[in-house]
């Protein structure tokens, strides 16, 4: 038995079953909650665009929820662990296990195998729905909750630099000549940097050279006068190709677009540390949901009754939330430029998973 990695057949499915319906209650009630508070905050925004009402916020919900399962289903996989390898010990389950002939490791693996399941399906689920999601939702708040925008490469809150000028779009569609700005504002500056004309326009096109802005106002800073002009061009030096690699949002790219659009910056001299720690993380990010059966299995082993039940549980929560904590932090030093980004993006994973073999070895084996 010790021999052998998984115990039978009949026990792991029983613990995998366990475990994934643990997951999932832990996880809907954790969507639940925070959509529920998260829709709070913005359901005002929404139904403050004229026409908006209970099917727009039911489409907000659609597009923030599956945000909120990528980014809680590593939490849901440990406080699950946890909870299951807590009862699995208060019941003597373990116990009968251990005295069986079981070791730790073969206690654990059915867990480990469900959430190395989960971890490929959440992969998957981000990069087929998370992306799109994120994209469509940010496109739609970069226009104020109006009609939604269609997902196409949208891209948001761009600033472009044209000579001492400055040109910004709240969102941007299309590729190449079919490009489009929407809620487009140019700032024209003097040669000591300061702004002495805004012109905003709903919309700009590709005019080749330059971007032509449809119904434009211009508000002198000088006079502080506002006055209506006829279509004009300007960002003359700005062209769509460089507009394509000025503004990428790695979290509304799935993992092939974000490495496309990786090589295009580092072949326009770009720096591209930052996103491609966000490539790196976007493996090891999913993947996280593996190491917390391992984190949390000091709760699963020690005698119920010697009252350190609820001590050891704390100690897993801590350790599970510390992997978190140490994430963030490794990719934020990565994103500065302190860590290369394979490191920045795995180094947290590699170490906690020693560190969490390395307790159940010490304390269990």
């Amino acid at each position: 038995m010790q021999l052998e990695f998984f115990p039978s057949r009949t026990l792991t499915a029983y613990l995998a079953r366990l475990f994934v319906m643990r997951v999932l209650a832990v996880l809907v009630m954790l969507v639940l909650v925070l959509q529920t508070l998260d829709l709070l905050g913005e359901s005002g925004k929404i139904l403050g665009y004229p026409g908006n009402g209970q099917a727009q916020l039911w489409t907000y919900v659609s597009m923030r929820a599956p945000q909120l399962v990528a980014r809680f289903l590593p939490y849901s996989v440990l406080l699950a662990t946890i909870i299951t390898l807590a009862t699995l010990n208060q019941n003597s389950e373990v116990i009968a296990m251990k005295a069986a002939g079981l070791s730790a490791h073969q206690v654990l693996a059915p867990l480990i195998l469900a959430a190395m399941v989960l971890s490929l399906c959440s992969l998957a689920f981000n990069e087929r729905i998370v992306t799109r999601a994120t994209g469509t939702l940010n496109a739609w708040q970069a226009a104020d909750y109006g009609p939604v925008p269609r997902n196409s490469g949208v891209r948001n809150n761009v600033y472009l630099r044209d000579g001492p000028n400055i040109l910004a779009a709240t969102a941007i569609s299309g590729r190449g000549k079919a490009m489009t700005m929407d809620g487009v504002t140019w700032y024209g500056r003097d040669a000591g940097g300061m702004i002495v004309q805004l012109v905003r326009s709903p919309r700009a096109t590709w005019a080749n050279p330059g971007w032509r802005l449809d119904a434009p106002v211009s508000f002198d800073v000088k006079t502080t006068q506002t006055q209506k002009l006829p279509a004009m061009v300007v960002g003359k030096e700005i062209d769509p190709a460089q507009i394509a690699i000025s503004s990428v949002d790695p979290d509304a790219q799935n993992i092939v677009e974000l490495a496309y659009s990786i090589q295009e910056l580092r072949a326009a001299g770009r720096r591209t540390s930052e996103l491609e720690g966000a490539w790196w993380h976007k493996l090891s990010g999913p993947f996280s949901a593996m190491l917390m059966p391992l984190l949390g299995a000091v709760a699963a082993f020690g005698l119920a009754r010697s009252g350190q039940l609820l001590i050891r549980a704390i100690i897993g929560m801590s350790l599970g939330f510390a992997y978190f904590v140490v994430d963030n932090a490794a990719l934020a030093m990565g994103n500065f430029g302190g860590y290369p980004p394979l490191v920045a993006a795995w180094a947290p994973f590699v170490l906690f998973a020693l560190l969490g073999e390395t307790v159940l070895i010490r304390t269990e084996e």
